[in-house]
C-alpha cells in the first residue's frame, strides 16, 4: 500500500509540474495562505479540497470533531502562528454532517480518551436538550449538535486571549462557522461570524 501511495505521488506531482511548471519551486518559497481553517480529522473532509483551493492557500488545523479546547496548546500554537506570522485575517471553524465525534459524543458507549475529548459537545447537547428534542430523528438532532458545536467553536476561538490581542492591535480578523455536507459536498454559511467591531460594540453595551 505505501508503495502505492508513493506511485500515486509520483504521478500527481508530474502532472502537476507538466500542467504548471515551476508550480513547486513557486510553492517552496513562500507561504501566504489567506485562511486559517479549524476542521474535523474526518477523511472525507479535507480542507483545501471541499473548498476549491490549491495547496498554499489554506493553513489547517483538524482534530477530531472540530472542538476548540481553552488548553489544547496544539491548536493555539497553529492559531498564534496563523495570525502573527502568516498574518491570516480569516478564520473558519468548520465541521460536518455525519460527524463521527459527535455521535460517539450522543451514545452511551466507552470510548476510551476520545469521552474526555468529546466532553464539550455532550454539555453543550445538555444544554440544548429542549431544542434539540425538536428535530424529527437522532440523524437530525446530531447534524443540529454539530452546527452547535461549530457555533461554540467559533465564540471559543474568538474569546482566546491570541485574537483578543489581535484586535486589541486593531487587526481585522473575522471568525466564520461553516458546515459541510458529505451528501451533497456543499459547506453552508452558519451565519455565526465574530469579527472586531461586533465585540467593540458587545464591550461598550
Amino acid at each position: 500500500m505505501l508503495d502505492d501511495l508513493l506511485r500515486r505521488n509520483a504521478q500527481w506531482s508530474g502532472q502537476k509540474n507538466a500542467e504548471e511548471p515551476g508550480y513547486f519551486t513557486r510553492l517552496a518559497t513562500r507561504q501566504s495562505p489567506e485562511f486559517f481553517w479549524i476542521g474535523c480529522s474526518d477523511s472525507r473532509v479535507p480542507a483545501n479540497v471541499v473548498a476549491g483551493l490549491d495547496p498554499g492557500e489554506v493553513f489547517v488545523h483538524r482534530n477530531v470533531a472540530n472542538v476548540i479546547h481553552s488548553s489544547d496548546m496544539n491548536l493555539l500554537s497553529a492559531l498564534e502562528f496563523a495570525v502573527d506570522a502568516l498574518c491570516i485575517r480569516e478564520i473558519i471553524v468548520c465541521g460536518h454532517y455525519g460527524c463521527g465525534g459527535v455521535k460517539a459524543a450522543t451514545e452511551d458507549l466507552p470510548h476510551g480518551l476520545a469521552d474526555h475529548w468529546l466532553e464539550p459537545i455532550r454539555r453543550l447537547a445538555r444544554a440544548y436538550a429542549v431544542d434539540l428534542s425538536q428535530e424529527n430523528n437522532e440523524e437530525s438532532r446530531r447534524d443540529k449538535l454539530a452546527e452547535l458545536n461549530v457555533i461554540e467553536g467559533v465564540r471559543r476561538v474568538a474569546e482566546t486571549p491570541i485574537i483578543q490581542r489581535a484586535w486589541r492591535g486593531s487587526a481585522s480578523i473575522r471568525v466564520h462557522g461553516l458546515i459541510y455536507g458529505l451528501k451533497d459536498g456543499r459547506l453552508r454559511d452558519l451565519d455565526c461570524t465574530v469579527g472586531p467591531r461586533r465585540v467593540q460594540k458587545e464591550a461598550t453595551q
